[in-house]
């Protein structure tokens, strides 16, 4: 709590006039968080013509946030925050999954992916190799960049589930994305 006012520019006592405890500003700042991800998953819903331009923009949405969070951000919370892993672990099970079991049954309908996948098992693939990207012992921070493991792991993801078509539209969004001017 310190560390936190001192950043804050506010002394101890103002920040405990907001929250009682660190648990409660740790886990007011992860709901905070997850709202603004769903409210970003939402909005690239609603403007993505197809599966695959959704799971792009999902992916660069990710590739941003990364920049922001700690690798060890999810073993802190599962660790000393259990209320906060639980909206985690509850944003995760149901709102992602939801998500993903959405769009691959989109992309089947659109002949973007393979016809023959179960959505429900490609939900839970994704949404862990999403989890492993953060592990500081499959990807240690002083040996691998994470944007760069993400685009690997999408890149795989991507290519397993889709259709010619889909690998097809794929490659040009990546194309489209070497061109831009922006960082990703």
């Amino acid at each position: 709590m310190d560390d936190v006012a001192k950043h804050l520019t506010m002394s101890k006592k103002t920040l405990y006039q907001y929250f009682k405890d660190k648990d409660e500003l740790v886990e007011e700042a992860t709901k905070a968080h997850i709202k603004r991800e769903q409210e970003d998953f939402d909005e690239i819903t609603k403007i993505s013509e197809n599966a695959i331009e959704e799971l792009y923009k999902v992916s660069k949405c990710l590739r941003r946030n990364m920049n922001e969070v700690n690798p060890t951000l999810l073993y802190d919370l599962k660790r000393y925050y259990p209320n906060s892993w639980k909206h985690w672990t509850d944003f995760k099970n149901d709102f992602v999954f939801a998500s993903i079991i959405r769009n691959m049954q989109k992309g089947i309908d659109a002949g973007y992916f393979r016809d023959t996948l179960d959505p429900q098992i490609m939900a839970i693939l994704r949404v862990m190799e999403v989890e492993m990207l953060f592990d500081v012992e499959t990807f240690p921070p002083s040996q691998f960049d994470y944007r760069h493991v993400q685009l690997q792991l999408l890149d795989h993801f991507v290519f397993g589930i889709a259709t010619e078509k889909g690998r097809k539209l794929y490659q040009q969004y990546l194309e489209s994305e070497k061109n831009e001017s922006i960082p990703i």
